[in-house]
């Protein structure tokens, strides 16, 4: 069988499959559908400082070839994480890593000091990139990466400010949580930016051990009945097939300008959509949205890159990293 092993900074994961913060709880619900060790690692549902109830509903919307959620991080709370699911995941032997958020950079710090300490935890991934906060709400005071003298068109809501789409801010908050862990430290960028190599690569200076690109992009959907949004609140954090190609174009132009592995995700439905990452440079995916249509998309993921491999005589999947063929566009 080819070798699908990777490894991503201090950790080497049996596959380079994850499942995206947000998609698949806290992994414990989708033990009836999957066995998390089929996971390269599970990620968990983002976690603030103090519970969250996110948005009102609804909080789902179907859109071409995609859905648009405005969830707003409704989570439990680091605390009862580490008390109540931590010790049931703990039972597996799936690589867990917490998606954390924070208010500011101490704030940040004194949550990844709290995850460094428990037991069972593999890595952090830093959400800094999540659409579906109000200014103000996780932003650190990260600016929208343009010119800020530009008026903006008045909206119900202030529209989302991201620390992701700040270089300074990013870094700020890297640099933070790289003080408090000697774990895996994965800083998740937002794809709404004009270029996201100045932003990689200050994340890769403040000590970041991996990439994931992207997130959401912030997208809105309004039924002409009623001139409402389809959503609680009026935007909402687009992904699934509909973002593939950009998100995807995104991992092909940053991965070469740093030397830390880069993690694809947006709209990985098939095993032929992680190998189109691993080909524009990615060292490993993370599947989101298919989850929620199929629970064990993870799994046939990592069957179909296999059945990939053998029929194209790959003996390990680092073969395929990057391995654009620019010569012939045409079979």
């Amino acid at each position: 069988m080819p070798d699908l092993r990777v490894k991503i900074g201090s950790l080497t994961l049996p596959n380079p499959v994850l499942v995206a913060a947000g998609t698949f709880g806290y992994g414990l619900e989708f033990t009836s559908a999957i066995r998390l060790d089929h996971l390269g690692a599970l990620i968990t549902k983002t976690l603030t400082a103090t519970p969250r109830s996110g948005h009102l509903p609804p909080r789902l919307a179907v859109t071409p070839s995609g859905m648009l959620n405005s969830v707003g991080l409704q989570n439990i709370g680091l605390e009862a994480f580490l008390e109540t699911k931590l010790p049931q995941l703990r039972r597996y032997s799936v690589a867990v890593i917490v998606s954390v958020l924070g208010e500011s950079a101490k704030e940040l710090a004194e949550m990844v000091g709290r995850i460094d300490r428990a037991d069972g935890v593999s890595g952090v991934e830093l959400n800094m990139s999540c659409p579906n906060l109000e200014e103000g709400q996780g932003t650190g005071g990260g600016g929208q990466g343009g010119d800020s003298s530009i008026p903006l068109p008045p909206v119900s809501r202030p529209l989302p400010r991201l620390i992701a789409q700040d270089a300074e801010a990013t870094a700020a908050m890297v640099q933070a949580a790289r003080a408090k862990t000697s774990k895996l430290l994965i800083a998740k960028l937002s794809p709404d930016v004009t270029d996201l190599r100045p932003i990689a690569r200050a994340a890769e200076r403040a000590g970041a051990d991996a990439l994931s690109v992207g997130n959401t992009f912030i997208g809105m959907s309004l039924d002409p009945e009623t001139r409402r949004s389809r959503l609680g609140s009026l935007t909402g954090g687009l992904s699934g097939p509909a973002i593939r190609p950009l998100s995807l174009y995104r991992v092909w132009y940053t991965a070469p300008v740093v030397r830390i592995p880069v993690i694809g995700a947006g709209g990985i439905v098939q095993a032929k959509d992680a190998v189109e990452y691993f080909l524009a440079g990615a060292k490993a995916v993370a599947v989101g949205t298919a989850n929620f249509v199929r629970p064990d998309a993870a799994r046939q993921i990592v069957h179909g890159i296999e059945r990939y491999m053998i029929r194209h005589k790959l003996s390990a999947i680092h073969e395929l990293y990057g391995a654009i063929d620019f010569h012939s566009p045409w079979p």
